[in-house]
C-alpha cells in the first residue's frame, strides 16, 4: 500500500513538473501561446522569432531551474541524513555563502565570467565552508543538539557575506552588476554552456548519493546501530561531503545563491514517501525542482512584464516554512 502511495506521489510530481515546464516556456515579458511552444519544440523554425525565444532563452532557463533545484534538494536531503539534523540545508549552513565568496573572488581577481570556469571555485568554496561549519558546530553532537549546527552556519554566513560585500564594493562596476543579478538567485540569462556543467555535476552528485543510500538508512538509526549494521560512517561522510560540494557548488554557480529549497524539499519528500532514503533522495530532487521552477514562473507572472528573481520568491515561501520547522522540531524534542 505504501509503495503504491509513493508511486502516485512521484507520478503527480512528474506531471506537475511537466505542466510547470510548459508554463515556463510560455510566460515571460513576451507571452507565447502553448500551441506555439509545442510547435517550436516539435519543429524548430529558425526564422520564427517566437521559436528563437523558446530555444535560445527559455529552454536553457527551464533546464537550469530544474537542475539547480534538483541539486539543492538532493544536497539538502544528504545533509539532513548525515547530520540527523532536520534544519540542515546548503543555504542555512553557510555552504551557499562559501560558494558565493569563491565565485566573487574568481570573477574579480581572475577575470572568470562563465559558470563553466568558476563552477570549480564554487564547489571548493562550498566544501571549505561546509567543513568549517561542521567543525564550529561540533557535528558529532548534532544528534542531541542539531540547532548548534544551524547557529554555526548562520554565524559563518554573516562573515562570508561581509567578505563578499567588501570584495564587490572594491570591484569594477561591471562585476558589481553581474553579482547583483547573480546574488538574487535568478536563472534569467542561463546558457547552454552553464547547463552542460550543471548537468554533469548534478549527475555525478546524484550517482555518489545513490552509492551511499544504504549507509544513510543505516545511520538514520544512530551511529552505533548503523555501524553494527555494517555502515562505515567515515566513508559515508566523505562521499556525502563530496556529493554536497558538487551539487551545491554547481547549483550556486549556475543559479546564484538560493536558500530554503534544500530545506523544504526533503521535508516534503519524507512526508509523502516515508523514511527510506532510496525514495527520499530522488523525491527531494523532484520536489526541489518543482519549487525552484515554480518560483521562477511565479516571479515572471506577478511582476509582468518585469520579473522577480526566483531566489526572492523562494525566500518569501521558505522563511515561514523554516519558522514552522523550528517550532515543530522544538516541540518534538520537548
Amino acid at each position: 500500500m505504501r509503495h503504491r502511495r509513493r508511486r502516485w506521489w512521484v507520478a503527480i510530481g512528474i506531471i506537475a513538473l511537466a505542466l510547470l515546464a510548459l508554463a515556463s516556456l510560455a510566460v515571460g515579458s513576451r507571452p507565447i501561446p502553448p500551441s506555439t511552444v509545442l510547435a517550436a519544440l516539435q519543429a524548430h523554425d529558425p526564422g520564427n522569432d517566437l521559436h528563437l525565444i523558446v530555444w535560445e532563452l527559455r529552454v536553457p532557463r527551464l533546464i537550469t531551474a530544474v537542475l539547480a533545484g534538483a541539486a539543492l534538494g538532493l544536497a539538502g536531503a544528504i545533509m539532513q541524513a548525515v547530520t540527523r539534523n532536520p534544519l540542515a540545508e546548503p543555504g542555512l549552513l553557510g555552504i551557499n555563502a562559501g560558494a558565493a565568496v569563491a565565485v566573487v573572488l574568481a570573477v574579480t581577481l581572475l577575470g572568470l565570467t562563465r559558470p563553466a570556469h568558476y563552477v570549480w571555485f564554487a564547489s571548493l568554496g562550498s566544501g571549505l565552508a561546509g567543513a568549517a561549519v561542521f567543525l564550529l558546530g561540533r557535528v558529532h553532537e548534532t544528534g542531541t543538539n542539531p540547532v548548534r549546527l544551524v547557529l554555526a552556519g548562520a554565524g559563518l554566513s554573516i562573515v562570508l557575506i561581509a567578505i563578499t560585500g567588501i570584495v564587490i564594493l572594491n570591484a569594477p562596476p561591471t562585476a558589481f552588476d553581474d553579482f547583483r543579478h547573480w546574488a538574487a538567485g535568478s536563472v534569467e540569462g542561463a546558457s547552454i554552456e552553464a547547463v552542460a556543467v550543471l548537468a554533469s555535476c548534478t549527475i555525478a552528485g546524484f550517482a555518489i548519493a545513490l552509492s551511499i543510500v544504504g549507509g544513510l538508512n543505516a545511520l538514520a538509526l544512530g551511529q552505533e546501530l548503523g555501524q553494527a549494521l555494517g555502515a562505515a560512517p567515515r566513508t559515508i561522510w566523505l562521499l556525502a561531503c563530496l556529493a554536497v560540494m558538487l551539487l551545491a557548488g554547481a547549483a550556486t554557480a549556475a543559479a546564484g545563491s538560493i536558500g530554503f529549497v534544500g530545506l523544504m524539499a526533503p521535508h516534503l519528500a519524507r512526508a509523502v514517501v516515508g523514511p527510506d532514503h532510496r525514495w527520499i533522495l530522488p523525491s527531494s530532487a523532484l520536489f526541489a525542482a518543482l519549487l525552484l521552477l515554480g518560483a521562477d514562473v511565479i516571479g515572471r507572472v506577478v511582476a509582468a512584464p518585469s520579473e522577480i528573481a526566483a531566489g526572492i520568491v523562494v525566500a518569501l515561501i521558505g522563511g515561514p516554512f523554516f519558522i514552522l520547522a523550528v517550532r515543530r522540531f522544538r516541540v518534538s524534542r520537548a
